[in-house]
């Protein structure tokens, strides 16, 4: 078991995108969404690592919105990233067209030529059904799983809150993971559509009011 000395809550940079790729990809190698981007067990980890790396360095971290855990377990050792939540503000900053075309041949080369446009096809979909209002959106949060349920989530989470209820926004996101939603309620999150097609995982968007 860890002993965490100290926790803290920092913008990423592209300084942390290594570590920030290392723990997405822990964190999500079992969830619906990487189970059904990466079918193949023994690659899945370096998969969606590099996804992680593609999504963080392409699009979040560069514009300064994106947020990591910072934790130092031994004083003998310098600090670990245990965390990370890729966000996009309400002007939508970073998700403009030149990002999205330069991570494409990326993209193309870690699903596959076969799957690519079938990939290409549901995250336009959810693009299509996030709100028009403006708002935060949060993409990616997720935890290593060596810290447990130790609160790294909830750091991040809590973080990214506070930036949007001083803005006077709402919070938007989708997950693929049922087991997650429970979680999300307890941050005041509510789910407002469910995406059920056979071809897709099941998605949950989940909205959270503006605290304005």
């Amino acid at each position: 078991m860890t002993s965490t000395l100290t926790r803290t809550v920092r913008t990423a940079t592209m300084d942390d995108l290594p570590g920030v790729a290392r723990v997405l990809g822990r964190a999500f190698h079992t969830d619906p969404l990487f189970l059904w981007l990466f079918p193949d067990d023994m690659r899945r980890i370096a998969q969606g690592t590099r996804a992680g790396a593609l999504l963080a360095g392409f699009t979040y971290i560069p514009p300064g919105y994106s947020t990591l855990v910072e934790a130092r377990e031994d004083a003998d050792r310098g600090p670990v990233i245990r965390g990370a939540a890729l966000w996009e503000p309400p002007s939508g900053e970073g998700r403009g067209p030149a990002a999205a075309l330069r991570s494409l041949p990326h993209w193309l080369e870690l699903v596959g030529p076969a799957r690519f446009p079938r990939v290409l096809r549901y995250f336009a979909e959810l693009a299509a059904h996030a709100p028009r209002e403006p708002h935060w959106h949060l993409h990616v949060l997720g935890a290593d799983p060596a810290v447990g349920r130790s609160g790294v989530g909830s750091m991040l989470l809590n973080a990214g809150l506070e930036r949007a209820d001083a803005d006077g926004a709402p919070v938007y996101l989708e997950t693929m993971n049922p087991a997650n939603l429970g979680y999300y309620e307890r941050f005041d999150f509510r789910v407002v559509r469910v995406l059920n097609d056979s071809r897709y995982p099941s998605t949950y968007c989940l909205l959270r009011d503006s605290a304005a």
